[in-house]
C-alpha cells in the first residue's frame, strides 16, 4: 500500500522528499531534472543570442565618428560660443603607422588580438579574477570591443549592453580583417588634447607623423589610451611614466621587442599642450565654466570632449558683449594686476546672463568670478540690514555713528572708526546704509547679534567656509573674502523676494541624437520672508539715491538696490546691486607677483579706488546696455510695511574718549517720512564714496577725502588706537 501511495504522489507531481535517499539528497532534484533544465535554459539563451546576432546591424563608422565634436551655444541655441576639442583627425593607412605603435597598442590593450574572434573569454575571466583579488590592472574588453563601445554602443555596464557589445565585436571581426580593424581603431580612438586618431596624437604630443614615432613615443601613447586626459604626461608625468613602463614590459613579454630594446627605451619628452583658439579672450572663461559645471554634475571630461553634445548655455550674447565693453571702458592706465570680475544673473532661476572672468583665458586660467576671492568690505553691511529687518526693526530706527566706537575691554578692546573721521548723530538705518557709516553699523550689529548676521549671510547664499566669515562683531564691515558668484547668489535672493537659487551657466545638454540628457537647476528655496526681502530692498535702494555711495550708478527710469564695498588698503572694491529681473556684481582687486593681495593704487584720476567709483561705473555701463528693451519693473511698495514697524531710538554709544555732550537733532515725528532725510551741508564723505584730492570734491568744494595711514585698516584699530 505504501508503494502505491508513493506512485500516486509522484504522478501528481509531488515526488519530494524522494524515498530511499539520505536526509539531504532526498530533497535535491535528480540529475535528469538538473540536466534537462540546463539544456532548456542553454537552448533558450543560445536562441536569444542567435536572434540578437542576426538582427544586430553594424553602424557606419564614419557617420558616428564625425558627430563627436561638442559645441557650446549662447542662450539662443544657435549662435556658437565655441567647442570642446575641435575634431582633429587625419586618417592614415596602417602602412603609415609605425610598427612599434601598432605593437604597443596590441600589447597594452589586447595581447590576443590576432587570435581572438572579437571577444576573449580568457581575458574576461582573467579580468574578473583580478578584480576579485582587488587588482583591476587589466580590462576584459578586446581591442575590437573597445572600438565598438566607444563608437557604436557607447559606454555601458548593463548585461544586455555588454552582450550587444560582444555580438557587434564578433560581427565586425567576421566582416573586417584584423588590419582593417586595427587601422580603424587607431584612426578614431581619442588620445586627449583634442586629438582623434594616431596621426593627430603623434603631432599633438611629439610634433611628428605617425610613421615617425619611436618605440618610447609609441609606448607612451599606447599607455594613456584608457584615460588620456588624466594620464597626459604634461598633466600627470608620474602616472604617465608608470603606464609607459607597463607597456614596454608587456611588449617584451609578448615578444614584440627584445629586452635590450626595452633597456634602451626611456620616457620621452612631450610637447606642452597647445591651447585651443576657442578659449582665447573672454569666451575661454565661459567655456571653462561650462565644462566644470558639467563635470560637477557627473559628466566626465572625456565625455564632454568626445560625445558630440549640443550644449545650450544661459549666456545672452548681447549682455555678454555689454559686460566686455563695460570693463574695456575703464581708464587705460589701470595696472595689469588689477583684476575685474563681473557676473550678471537672473535672480528668479539662477541663469547667468553674462560673466567677465578675465581678459584672456589663454593668458590667465583663473576665473575672476568663479575662482578668485576678494575681501567684501562694506557690501557685508547688507547682511546686517537683512537680519535687522528680519527681526522686525524699522528702517527708520535711529543710531548715533560717532567718529570712533569702542567694543570690548582689556585685550579684547577694538576701536572702529568712520573712514572720514566724522561723527553722525540721530541717523536712520537707511541713512547709515546710504552713507555706509561704520560705527553705526557696529552698533546695529551688536543689537541684532553678529552671529545672526553670519547666519543671514549663509542663508542668503554665502558658503559657510568663506574665508574670513565669522561671528565677530566686525563681520558686518566685510573682513570675509567671497567669490563674486556667491555674492550674486546672496543679493539675488533679495531681488527674488527671499527665494534663493543656484547660479548656473548650462541651460541644457542634448546628445548627438537630440535627446536631452541634462537640464540646469532652476529650483528656488525660500530662505527669508517676502516682507524681510522687500523691506531690506527698500533700505538698500538708498545706496543709489542722492548722497548714497553709488548715486552715480543710478539707472534712468529704473529702481535699483545694492551696496558698495571697499576693503582696507584698499585691496578690493565691490558693487553688488540688482533690479527685479537682474542681479549684477562687480569687483576689482589687486594681486601681487607672489600671488598675495596687492593694494589698489589710485589710477584714472581718482584719489583712491573705492566701490563707489570703478566697480559702480562698470555696473552702470553694463546695466544701461543690458536692460535696453527690458520691461521696467518696480520693487513692491512697502510703505505700509515700514509704517507698522515701531521706530526706536538706539542707546547712545560709549565714546572712546570723554567728549562734550553731543547736540541731538529733533525727535522723529509721529508719522515720519519714508523718504531719505535731507542731507547736511556740506555732505559728509561716505565710507565707500569716490575720494578726491583736497579741494577737488565736486559736492564739497574746499574739502577732500582722507586716506588711511600706511596700510592701516581705516575701519578697525587696536586698543592703543594705532
Amino acid at each position: 500500500m505504501a508503494r502505491n501511495k508513493d506512485k500516486t504522489a509522484t504522478s501528481k507531481g509531488r515526488g519530494y522528499p524522494r524515498q530511499g535517499m539520505g536526509r539531504v539528497r532526498r530533497w535535491l532534484p535528480s540529475w535528469r531534472v538538473v540536466l534537462g533544465t540546463f539544456f532548456a535554459l542553454f537552448a533558450i539563451g543560445m536562441g536569444g543570442l542567435i536572434g540578437m546576432y542576426v538582427t544586430t546591424d553594424i553602424p557606419e563608422v564614419d557617420d558616428i565618428a564625425l558627430a563627436q565634436t561638442t559645441k557650446v551655444y549662447y542662450a539662443d541655441g544657435t549662435t556658437e560660443i565655441g567647442s570642446f576639442s575641435e575634431l582633429n583627425r587625419s586618417s592614415v593607412p596602417l602602412s603609415q603607422v609605425a610598427p612599434d605603435l601598432q605593437h604597443a597598442v596590441i600589447a597594452s590593450e589586447d595581447s590576443s588580438f590576432y587570435e581572438n574572434a572579437g571577444v576573449d573569454l580568457r581575458g574576461i575571466a582573467r579580468a574578473f579574477w583580478n578584480n576579485i583579488q582587488g587588482k583591476p590592472t587589466q580590462g576584459g574588453s578586446t581591442l575590437t570591443q573597445q572600438y565598438v563601445e566607444r563608437y557604436y554602443t557607447g559606454t555601458t555596464t548593463s548585461l544586455p549592453g555588454k552582450v550587444k557589445e560582444a555580438i557587434l565585436a564578433i560581427k565586425i571581426d567576421n566582416v573586417q580583417s584584423k588590419d582593417t580593424i586595427l587601422e580603424n581603431y587607431l584612426n578614431t580612438i581619442y588620445f586627449g588634447r583634442g586629438a582623434y586618431g594616431i596621426e593627430a596624437a603623434a603631432k599633438a604630443y611629439f610634433g611628428v607623423h605617425a610613421s615617425e614615432l619611436t618605440l618610447s613615443q609609441s609606448a607612451t601613447l599606447a599607455g594613456i589610451i584608457p584615460a588620456p586626459s588624466a594620464w597626459d604626461p604634461a598633466v600627470s608625468p608620474d602616472r604617465a611614466k608608470q603606464r609607459f613602463e607597463r607597456v614596454i614590459s608587456r611588449m617584451v613579454s609578448e615578444g614584440w621587442i627584445k629586452q635590450a630594446d626595452a633597456d634602451a627605451a626611456s620616457f620621452p619628452e612631450v610637447l606642452e599642450p597647445s591651447r585651443d583658439n576657442a578659449f582665447a579672450g573672454t569666451n575661454g572663461y565661459l567655456l571653462d565654466s561650462v565644462r566644470k559645471e558639467l563635470v560637477a554634475n557627473g559628466f566626465t571630461e572625456e565625455q564632454i570632449a568626445t560625445a558630440g553634445y549640443h550644449i545650450v548655455s544661459t549666456i545672452d550674447a548681447g549682455k555678454q558683449q555689454a559686460a566686455v565693453d563695460a570693463v574695456a571702458k575703464l581708464p587705460k592706465d589701470r595696472p595689469e594686476n588689477y583684476y575685474v570680475g563681473l557676473i550678471s544673473m537672473d535672480p528668479r532661476n539662477g541663469e547667468i546672463y553674462a560673466m567677465y572672468g578675465g581678459k584672456d583665458y589663454l593668458e590667465r586660467q583663473r576665473n575672476s568670478v568663479m575662482q578668485d576671492r576678494a575681501q567684501g568690505g562694506s557690501t557685508f553691511k547688507a547682511f546686517a540690514v537683512v537680519e535687522a529687518m528680519d527681526q522686525g526693526m524699522s528702517p527708520l530706527e535711529r543710531f548715533d555713528s560717532p567718529a570712533e566706537y569702542r567694543v570690548g575691554t582689556g585685550s579684547n578692546n577694538l576701536v572702529f572708526t568712520n573712514v572720514d573721521g566724522r561723527s553722525y548723530y540721530d541717523v536712520t538705518v537707511k541713512e547709515m546704509t546710504a552713507r555706509s557709516l561704520n560705527t553705526g553699523f557696529i552698533q546695529l550689529n551688536e543689537k541684532i547679534g553678529p552671529a545672526k548676521t553670519y547666519d543671514m549671510a549663509v542663508r542668503l547664499g554665502l558658503p559657510e567656509d568663506t574665508p574670513g566669515l565669522d561671528r565677530g562683531v566686525g563681520n558686518t564691515l566685510g573682513s570675509a573674502s567671497p567669490k563674486a558668484v556667491d555674492m550674486a547668489r546672496a543679493f539675488g535672493t533679495l531681488a527674488n523676494n527671499g527665494q534663493k537659487v543656484t547660479p548656473h551657466i548650462v541651460r541644457e545638454v542634448k546628445d548627438h541624437d537630440g535627446n536631452r540628457v541634462f537640464t540646469g537647476n532652476t529650483a528656488s528655496e525660500r530662505v527669508i520672508s517676502e516682507e524681510t526681502a522687500q523691506v531690506s530692498t527698500y533700505v538698500l535702494k538708498n545706496t543709489l539715491k542722492r548722497g548714497g555711495t553709488a548715486e552715480d550708478a543710478a539707472l534712468p527710469g529704473r529702481e535699483a538696490a545694492g551696496k558698495t564695498g571697499t576693503s582696507s588698503g584698499p585691496k578690493s572694491a565691490w558693487f553688488a546691486a540688482y533690479i527685479p529681473q537682474m542681479v549684477t556684481v562687480v569687483d576689482m582687486y589687486g594681486i601681487a607677483e607672489n600671488g598675495t593681495e596687492a593694494v589698489l593704487e589710485p589710477f584714472g584720476g581718482v584719489y583712491q579706488v573705492a566701490g563707489g567709483n570703478f566697480p559702480a561705473q562698470v555696473w552702470h555701463d553694463y546695466m544701461v546696455v543690458a536692460t535696453d528693451g527690458m520691461d521696467i519693473e518696480k520693487f513692491p511698495n512697502v510703505d505700509k510695511l515700514v509704517a507698522k514697524r515701531v521706530v526706536k531710538r538706539a542707546p547712545a554709544p560709549v565714546p572712546v574718549e570723554p567728549t562734550p555732550e553731543p547736540t541731538i537733532t529733533e525727535e522723529p515725528t509721529e508719522d515720519p517720512s519714508t523718504d531719505i532725510l535731507p542731507l547736511p551741508d556740506p555732505l559728509p564723505l561716505p565710507t565707500d564714496a569716490t575720494i578726491f584730492p583736497p579741494g577737488e570734491d565736486p559736492l564739497n568744494p574746499g574739502r577732500g577725502g582722507q586716506t588711511p595711514g600706511s596700510g592701516q585698516n581705516p575701519d578697525v584699530r587696536d586698543k592703543s588706537g594705532k
